[in-house]
């Protein structure tokens, strides 16, 4: 395996801001993975799947890894039903295709999540969402190395502590994913979810999994940019959750507001909505702005500064703040 010194990162995150890493590697298995932190061992680290939920503002001065890990298998559980299929995806296979190998064979559980950027590793540190389905549930296992001690460690789902758009992977920086197996279904039938997919699927009297699929990219590509044209990393900001009495009070005013009532009695609301009504839907300043068709995404026309996208999510803050008192919390990760 080789190292290289003073690497440029622009191609590394999907908002293609340019930074340098003092040391970069490609590591190609495991046996690598660990060779890489036993060099450097007092190194600062950070590794990188598809670069689709970050950016950098400064150079890195540390040693970033870039995993090359791919591999899929199918493995049987004896101790479980036959309508349950477990497969172990290693961390470098792209999300999107081992979403559509599994619904080319009819197996369930994933296919909401279609057409997310990234690599299969990432999903779990972020917790990756869309359409009423969150990673978590199909989630059995993640395998990873500890950055300390070099050893593979096992978490179970618990043990992942999954949260919105969270995990014990994105808090601890200590794990690097080698591996998650995943439990689907051999069987599928559409549960109705998410209005945008419930509408594009209306004249379906009992959608397929395929027809779940294809109904997802159509809508996802009419409201998302292609980030190789516009670059971005997706959904920007976390989706807040309020009291209910801050809701009721901003329904009042705002009757559009989205508002789903949490177990725990808080509700959880919409950040594009209150980016839209604070004014900042198709805005733009200077080489960044918000996508017209979709708020909750920043977009960078020309920027090579991870700064000039800083100073937007803080306008952006501030307008949501002053209309509704309301903080947002970036999603997307900042270097």
């Amino acid at each position: 395996m080789d190292y290289y010194s003073k690497t440029q990162l622009k191609d590394y995150n999907s908002f293609q801001t340019e930074a340098i890493a003092k040391i970069f590697c490609q590591p190609k298995n495991v046996e690598e993975l660990r060779k890489c932190l036993l060099d450097y061992p007092n190194e600062n680290k950070l590794v990188i799947g598809g670069g689709n939920n970050l950016f950098f503002t400064k150079d890195f001065d540390g040693l970033v890894i870039n995993p090359q890990i791919k591999g899929l298998r199918e493995i049987s559980d004896d101790e479980e039903e036959d309508e349950d299929i477990f497969l172990e995806v290693n961390t470098s296979e792209n999300w999107d295709e081992f979403v559509e190998y599994c619904v080319v064979r009819g197996f369930a559980g994933l296919e909401n999540l279609s057409m997310i950027p990234g690599t299969v590793g990432a999903a779990p540190v972020q917790n990756i969402g869309a359409y009423g389905v969150e990673v978590k549930d199909a989630i059995r296992e993640v395998v990873a190395i500890d950055i300390e001690t070099g050893e593979s460690v096992s978490f179970s789902n618990a043990e992942c502590e999954f949260g919105y758009r969270d995990s014990i992977f994105k808090r601890t920086n200590r794990y690097i994913i080698i591996s998650v197996i995943f439990h689907l279904k051999r069987t599928f039938a559409y549960i109705p979810r998410y209005f945008d997919l419930n509408k594009e699927l209306e004249d379906k009297a009992e959608p397929t999994i395929e027809d779940v699929r294809e109904a997802v990219i159509r809508v996802r590509s009419r409201k998302l940019p292609d980030e190789k044209a516009l670059p971005n990393a997706g959904s920007f900001f976390k989706n807040p959750y309020i009291s209910k009495e801050q809701a009721d009070s901003l329904i009042k005013d705002y009757p559009g507001l989205p508002a789903y009532l949490q177990k725990d009695g808080m509700v959880k609301t919409s950040a594009a909505f209150l980016i839209d009504k604070a004014g900042y839907k198709g805005k733009r300043v200077g080489e960044i702005g918000t996508y017209p068709n979709q708020p909750l995404i920043i977009v960078n026309y020309g920027s090579a500064d991870g700064n000039d996208i800083v100073g937007f999510m803080r306008k952006v803050q501030d307008a949501v703040k002053n209309a509704f008192n309301i903080i947002l919390e970036p999603e997307v990760r900042i270097f």
